[in-house]
């Protein structure tokens, strides 16, 4: 597979965006061994958290903190000088992170999870991936591989999905304009609803080869 499309980029590059609790990240992990591709996922908090000299817990909470303030300002309105330094933040945050997916879409054959990779790297022409499963199954796959859900209810754990979802949504389309899961922005969408993962991921990656 080239995944430069035509581009002058040498390296494959494959994106994953997922649905919290469908075993995106698995998948990505998993594809990237079978394909003996690098994988970064939260390689790439880590790697900002050397750069900016923030904190990884810091730069996780902005990275998924709720965007409810960037939206466009209306007329009529004006932006508090908290939301302001915090949008600031937000934007020098996603700048360092798309400087640092180039550099890394330019090293090497790799998979990259979440991030907005698939945008930031469309010049890359990456091969887009979107994994998606039923609120079932995921309430299901969180219930038993998460043992941060230990002592939660299965009402809790799936309003804790929904949630969490809403919030990369937002911060997709804020960040890109484009509608976050919306099939006509990747290459291929994977429903992995009763699905095991690790037996489905060696055909799956015979597309790539």
């Amino acid at each position: 597979m080239s995944a430069t499309k035509g581009g002058d980029f040498l390296n494959n590059i494959i994106t994953i965006g997922r649905q919290f609790g469908s075993g995106g990240r698995e998948f990505g992990r998993r594809l990237a061994e079978e394909l003996g591709y690098e994988y970064y996922d939260k390689e790439i908090i880590t790697e900002l958290a050397n750069r900016t000299e923030l904190s990884e817990e810091y730069l996780r909470n902005v990275i998924e903190r709720r965007p409810h303030m960037l939206y466009p300002i209306t007329v009529g309105h004006t932006m508090s000088a908290a939301d302001s330094y915090y949008l600031r933040r937000q934007q020098s945050i996603f700048s360092a992170q798309s400087e640092l997916l180039k550099e890394l879409a330019q090293k090497s054959n790799c998979v990259i999870v979440g991030r907005c990779a698939g945008y930031i790297l469309k010049d890359f022409s990456p091969y887009r991936v979107f994994v998606y499963a039923s609120i079932e199954s995921r309430v299901k796959r969180c219930m038993e591989r998460s043992s941060s859900t230990e002592g939660y209810s299965e009402k809790e754990i799936r309003k804790s999905i929904i949630e969490i979802d809403k919030h990369r949504a937002k911060y997709h389309y804020y960040h890109t304009g484009e509608r976050w899961g919306d099939k006509n922005n990747y290459d291929l969408c994977i429903n992995t609803t009763d699905l095991v993962i690790k037996d489905v991921v060696p055909y799956i990656a015979k597309i790539f080869i």
